[in-house]
């Protein structure tokens, strides 16, 4: 297999280990990455997981600031696959036509369900009981092609999007691997989607990241959980945006909505539609993360039953 010349586009942690694997099987001849973006306070110029992997591994490196105005580079390499994971553009009809076997994708979801880019997120926010990761043939819609195969992922009440993330990277590389020989041979299962069953998975917005206490206690634990280490649920709290990082909810007949209704030593409530919402560990507005227990030990008890939620003083 090491004859098997392979163009990967990647960008994230979540491409890593499939990139890894097949650098260790198959002649990577060229990764297609995301350019550096500036980290951090001070900004600082950094390259994307996938491209360090690639440097590590003295592979070439292509960073197309347009993949759909730029790819001379692909064709020079004359691929006979090009393998695509989270890469974070869409790729042109031009492109996946270059290698001699096709153009794949390792998507993290069981599609035709969640086709877009934040499809783990999603899976959580709307409490799905399991996720997976698919393999298919890449065209010009979004997530539209052909089914490979597929393998199926619990979602646990223990999981946020962060920890299912490493476990469908783990999945998404094994299945891979398994797939990759019948691709190469050609003798691979080609299954249509059932256009019926689409859902779609659409990047999440900024305004969509503040927590609506409006909804049930079960839908917020969710959400939070869903957007849980990045890009992190949040509320106002008397006009400063407080980032919620986990909660857990008792069931309770509530008619105080959107305000702190119990405090515990550990735990923050705030009434929802359907009872109360304890907070258990937040990072306030220029301040670090830290569990509630910590945070209530530095603020007055009043000051916190107090709190104006969502109300945003003319802060978005």
């Amino acid at each position: 297999m090491k004859d098997t010349r392979i163009v990967f586009m990647g960008t994230p942690e979540f491409s890593v280990p499939v990139l890894e694997e097949l650098i260790k099987s198959y002649q990577v001849v060229l990764v297609v990455t995301q350019q550096d973006k500036p980290v951090g306070r001070k900004q600082i110029l950094t390259p994307s997981p996938v491209k360090e992997v690639a440097l590590k591994h003295h592979i070439k490196v292509f960073t197309p600031e347009k993949i759909k105005n730029d790819y001379q580079e692909i064709e020079l390499a004359k691929p006979d696959l090009i393998i695509t994971c989270a890469y974070g553009q869409i790729i042109p009809e031009n492109v996946l036509k270059i290698p001699k076997i096709g153009s794949f994708n390792v998507h993290a979801s069981l599609l035709p369900k969640y086709r877009g880019g934040s499809p783990i997120h999603k899976a959580i926010i709307n409490g799905e009981e399991k996720t997976g990761v698919t393999i298919m043939y890449m065209d010009k819609g979004m997530d539209t092609g052909d089914i490979i195969s597929k393998v199926e992922c619990p979602i646990l009440e223990s999981d946020n999007v962060g920890s299912l993330h490493d476990k469908l990277s783990i999945l998404g590389k094994d299945l891979l691997m398994e797939t990759l020989p019948s691709i190469i041979t050609k003798t691979n299962p080609r299954i249509p989607q059932n256009e019926e069953e689409v859902t779609f998975a659409y990047n999440i917005k900024r305004e969509e990241e503040r927590i609506d206490f409006s909804k049930t206690g079960k839908e917020i634990v969710n959400f939070i959980r869903g957007l849980n280490p990045w890009p992190t649920a949040n509320m106002l709290v008397n006009g400063e945006e407080f980032k919620v990082l986990e909660s857990y909810f008792v069931p309770k007949e509530n008619h105080i909505f959107e305000k702190v209704v119990d405090i515990k030593k550990d735990a923050i409530g705030i009434g929802v539609s359907d009872g109360i919402l304890y907070i258990t560990k937040i990072k306030p507005f220029g301040k670090k993360a830290l569990d509630v227990k910590s945070y209530l030990n530095g603020v007055q008890k009043e000051s916190v039953m107090n709190w104006k939620i969502n109300e945003s003083n003319g802060v978005s």
